[in-house]
């Protein structure tokens, strides 16, 4: 059994006497739990495997104890801590905190994780989706900070979203809003499937499981070039081997990117066009670099310029649409972020 990771103190001379709130981000990989201080800087940081087959319970003891380790890390307990928050792929009930069907997490079926955390931990758990509360993060302190309102798209195996309009985030009335991932840019009867089971959805054509989909299909019909020559000698065919041989100058490779830009441009026009956001964010283990990376700057540039090709002049001129900032912290962050909301929500009202 994997030992889990002993919290690690980040910023040691941190002034620790205002509140302190603990963020956890469960992935289908690892349980991550981030200390974080009332101006959102991460003070301490936890991880350990998630071993979805030990089941929901024994995690959420897990994630329960992660709030007393981060609290000990700097010499509290976890009563010292102020507020929990919770961010937890989908679908979800958020109303009940319940996770209803998680695909990467069989046997999780209908399990009020919400309220098992509290249990474990002790505090009231504010809940959220994992991208929305990523995208809170970023709003927060991240590239998105200086911003009232916006989108965030995370990038990976699937395709994330989060809203986030003035402190507020948009879960909708069934725990679905936000679901960006599942607008649908391909109405065709041959439009490519999407893993939830419905065609033509902007995942089926904007995530990494559908970007190495079509590049087998197109390496399998005779594509040729450094990325072709790098699958025959076995290389895996990974998103981050075709951003590797994009930016150094294979054709097939920089046109599978830029399709992957022009779909994305297509949902996000959509996007802009109903909620009208100050900034679109694009975050994920799929972009290539980022800002970093002249084919990430490429990237970015292509959905620029398809977006305002598309949309009216002022949304146009004025959205911005940037990488975000945080990486694989935003979710911690953003939950600690969420249960901070929480928590001065609770303080005002009984004030």
């Amino acid at each position: 059994m994997p030992v889990p990771e002993s919290p690690r103190l980040l910023l040691p001379e941190a002034d620790l006497s205002g509140p302190l709130f603990v963020g956890i981000d469960l992935g289908g990989t690892n349980i991550k739990a981030a200390l974080v201080d009332d101006a959102g800087r991460m003070i301490a940081f936890h991880t350990e495997p998630t071993e979805v087959t030990r089941g929901p319970e024994d995690a959420a003891a897990r994630m329960g104890q992660a709030v007393g380790k981060l609290a000990h890390a700097v010499g509290r307990t976890a009563a010292d801590i102020a507020a929990v928050g919770l961010g937890t792929p989908g679908p979800q009930d958020l109303a009940t905190g319940t996770l209803l069907r998680p695909g990467n997490f069989p046997g999780w079926e209908h399990f009020p994780i919400r309220d098992r955390v509290a249990s474990h931990c002790g505090h009231p758990v504010a809940y959220a989706n994992d991208a929305t509360a990523a995208a809170y993060g970023e709003f927060w302190v991240g590239s998105g900070r200086e911003d009232a309102s916006l989108i965030l798209l995370t990038l990976g195996t699937g395709v994330g979203g989060g809203i986030i309009i003035n402190d507020l985030t948009i879960a909708g009335a069934h725990s679905h809003g936000a679901e960006c991932g599942h607008i649908i840019v391909d109405p065709a009867p041959t439009a490519r499937p999407c893993p939830c089971g419905q065609p033509g959805h902007l995942e089926a054509y904007a995530s990494a499981t559908s970007l190495k989909s079509r590049a087998a299909a197109r390496l399998a019909a005779g594509g040729t070039g450094s990325l072709a020559n790098a699958v025959a000698a076995g290389e895996e065919l990974t998103p981050i081997l075709i951003g590797k041989e994009a930016a150094a100058g294979d054709t097939l490779a920089r046109e599978l990117i830029m399709e992957v830009a022009d779909w994305l441009a297509i949902g996000i026009v959509t996007l802009m066009h109903t909620l009208d956001p100050a900034a679109v964010l694009l975050g994920g283990a799929m972009t290539f670099g980022r800002d970093d990376s002249p084919i990430g700057r490429d990237f970015l540039a292509r959905i620029d310029a398809e977006v305002r090709r598309r949309t009216f002049p002022t949304l146009a001129r004025e959205t911005a649409i940037r990488f975000a900032t945080l990486g694989g912290d935003a979710g911690s962050i953003g939950a600690a972020g969420l249960g901070r909301l929480a928590w001065q929500q609770r303080a005002s009202t009984s004030t």
